[in-house]
């Protein structure tokens, strides 16, 4: 995740952060590492939360611009608590991912911010959405982003099962932040994790030196 505050038309957006989410029997995981960066050049923060809760089990991750990313969910939170109050009923996942595909896409102009949706709700169960740059909005069981997810395309291709349980998924994930933590110079910190099931939301923080290491770094 970088702040940035230089003209993005000029030099572009650098997406400093790795964000994850995937579907598992009956639920989702939710992730990402916490470290900001300016320009990509030092870190700015290792503490920064990239999981952001937009509705009781609705949350997302972001990547890209820090201030843009977080202007689009504080605005989306609003909106999807006002659309709660009119239909008197929690937001489907899909809508939250639509709120955010919209503003993404009204603003495609000034915005440098992409962002995973995932939840669970009672009509379709877990989900997840991509809304990446631009506004465009897709659905996947399981999907990677920022500069990290470069390292960890492979990882994920080879691990990821269908029904997985919800340890397993667990440990896909944590795995996964990771090895991209261990080879991407703009992510690292904690691992922050969400569990979105019907039952509710637990959040997991797992420190740097707690996370599984895969050489003799």
């Amino acid at each position: 995740m970088e702040k940035h505050f230089t003209d993005s038309r000029v030099k572009g957006v650098s997406t400093g952060t790795t964000i994850l989410a995937a579907v598992f029997d009956r639920g989702v995981v939710i992730g990402s590492d916490s470290r900001a960066s300016i320009g990509g050049e030092y870190v700015s923060s290792k503490t920064i939360n990239k999981v952001i809760q937009v509705h009781d089990r609705i949350f997302c991750c972001m990547a890209g611009s820090l201030a843009d990313a977080q202007a689009v969910t504080k605005t989306a939170k609003f909106q999807l608590s006002f659309h709660s109050i009119q239909m008197e009923s929690p937001p489907l996942v899909i809508s939250a991912a639509s709120v955010l595909k919209q503003l993404c896409y009204n603003n495609k102009e000034e915005l440098q911010a992409g962002f995973i949706t995932a939840g669970w709700d009672k009509k379709k169960g877990p989900q997840v959405y991509v809304v990446s740059l631009g506004g465009m909005m897709i659905s996947q069981p399981v999907t990677i982003g920022g500069s990290g997810s470069t390292y960890i395309y492979g990882y994920v291709d080879a691990k990821y099962k269908v029904n997985m349980t919800r340890e397993e998924c667990l440990q896909f994930a944590t795995n996964a932040l990771a090895l991209a933590m261990g080879r991407d110079n703009v992510s690292g910190g904690v691992a922050n994790l969400v569990v979105i099931t019907e039952a509710g939301v637990e959040h997991i923080v797992i420190p740097g030196d707690k996370l599984p290491r895969f050489n003799d770094e």
